[in-house]
């Protein structure tokens, strides 16, 4: 009987002296998990550094030539890299996990197992995070915003470290647009999801790719491309605030019948006026943020495109 595949997805960014020892560690793992073969793919997402030197390298001494390279040809964002990931695995499970070392992949064994017991998807939760006060908020939000804005489960938590199967990465690669949320991926094609209690380790070298505004980004990406939970708020608040600004004519016409020398304020129109400004043009903001998402959509804009890769005859 042949050997299950497994596909190690690696998004690299700023990791040219982290991902060596990322790559040590899933091949002394599999080494322990013989009844398996493996594969590994690492995408470089326009990183400054050497770090698509290192991955050139690594797949040169690669002894068994199973590690794939593929380098973009501008940075596209952790997701867009991790599509570009899952479109070229091959293995009947894949996992995804990071480039600094923290995900253990030498705890791969209990992600597998998890889908061998019948899960589609799993994923790693953390008894303790690693991760600095901004990140750890920044995920936090991220948390809240899928569980509010595309229904998921309050009690699972997820993370960049996770395992599917085949059927669910073929769902997820069909997807093109240019706006990719690998969780809403995840969830609009299962809901059979669990999670495996694993190690997470301190960042040794570096710091997070991550910035407020590319956490910022993330979460309108998250809620715009996947939930139109935004607009029905939106369509709700414009409701209210209609009905309020009726109910305070009405007072204000009774106020003026019953005692007509009270004179209108100027400064309470204008923060009325103000207020009811500022409620309409963040709710066209939002409407037009899902408006000019579709057209870049519909103009074909890609998810990521790739310069070259490591298995190319001219490099």
């Amino acid at each position: 009987m042949s050997k299950k595949l497994i596909s190690f997805c690696i998004p690299c960014y700023r990791s040219e002296q982290t991902l060596e020892g990322v790559i040590r560690e899933i091949e002394e793992t599999m080494k322990k998990m013989a009844s398996y073969s493996y594969e590994i793919i690492l995408v470089n997402d326009g990183s400054p550094d050497n770090t698509w030197g290192k991955i050139r390298e690594l797949a040169d001494k690669s002894e068994q030539k199973n590690i794939l390279g593929i380098n973009l040809a501008k940075n596209f964002g952790q997701h867009a890299a991790i599509m570009a990931a899952l479109n070229a695995a091959t293995g009947d499970y894949v996992v995804c996990l990071d480039d600094d070392g923290q995900t253990p992949a030498d705890e791969v064994d209990k992600l597998i197992a998890a889908l061998e017991g019948g899960a589609d998807v799993a994923y790693a939760r953390y008894s303790h995070k690693q991760h600095n006060l901004f990140r750890n908020f920044g995920t936090a939000m991220n948390e809240w915003m899928a569980s509010v804005m595309l229904g998921k489960p309050k009690d699972l938590y997820v993370s960049s470290y996770f395992a599917v199967k085949r059927f669910v990465v073929n769902e997820m690669v069909k997807y093109e647009s240019s706006y990719p949320y690998v969780i809403g991926l995840v969830l609009r094609t299962t809901r059979n999801i669990v999670n495996v209690d694993v190690t997470h380790r301190r960042r040794e070298v570096g710091q997070s790719g991550y910035t407020l505004g590319k956490l910022f980004a993330l979460w309108i990406n998250g809620f715009t491309a996947f939930s139109i939970k935004p607009l029905r708020i939106a369509t709700v608040t414009g409701a209210i605030f209609a009905i309020l600004g009726f109910i305070y004519g009405i007072y204000t016409i009774i106020k003026k019948f019953v005692l007509p020398d009270v004179q209108i304020g100027f400064s309470a129109l204008m923060s009325a006026v103000v207020f009811m400004g500022g409620a309409i043009m963040l709710m066209l903001g939002m409407i037009g943020e899902y408006l000019g998402r579709l057209y870049i959509s519909q103009n074909k804009n890609p998810q990521f495109v790739i310069r070259e890769t490591t298995r190319d005859e001219t490099r």
